[in-house]
């Protein structure tokens, strides 16, 4: 599925600033309400929360995959967020995370949504694919950026 499919480019946001893993959950809330229509940033806060509190989804190397299900009219939808300084998130590394690529799937999603979720986890873990989104300098560049990774991300 070609990314433009499912991250809208309001929904790129490079060079960011937050202090903390909770102002990063909100602000991810705040950008998947704003680029996606029908969605409730306060109700999608407490579902990341919730997320995270079964473990950190901070997968090392300073990157993020925050993710959940959600009522998302059976699209996968994503946002992609670079930050200008890196914060503590709990990763499994204990690196701060400074690029966050997150995930909203549908309620009834199944192999599928770990499909995706394992593809963009490589597709993360490539350092040249990294270096491009850090790379962006604003957030059309950002959004260019993960249009032209390779392999694509889902």
């Amino acid at each position: 599925m070609p990314i433009d499919a499912t991250i809208a480019p309001l929904a790129t946001c490079a060079n960011i600033h937050v202090q903390s893993k909770k102002r990063l959950i909100e602000t991810l809330a705040q950008t998947f309400e704003q680029a996606y229509e029908g969605i409730d940033k306060n109700t999608l806060f407490d579902k990341l929360v919730e997320r995270e509190r079964l473990g950190s989804t901070g997968i090392g190397s300073g990157i993020a995959i925050p993710h959940c299900r959600f009522d998302t009219q059976g699209r996968t939808l994503c946002a992609c967020l670079t930050l200008d300084e890196p914060i503590d998130f709990d990763a499994h590394d204990n690196k701060p995370v400074e690029v966050v690529f997150a995930m909203l799937v549908p309620l009834d999603a199944n192999d599928a949504h770990l499909e995706n979720l394992a593809q963009v986890a490589a597709t993360m873990g490539n350092a040249d694919n990294i270096a491009l989104f850090k790379k962006a300098t604003g957030d059309e560049s950002l959004h260019q950026a993960l249009s032209d990774v390779e392999p694509p991300l889902i």
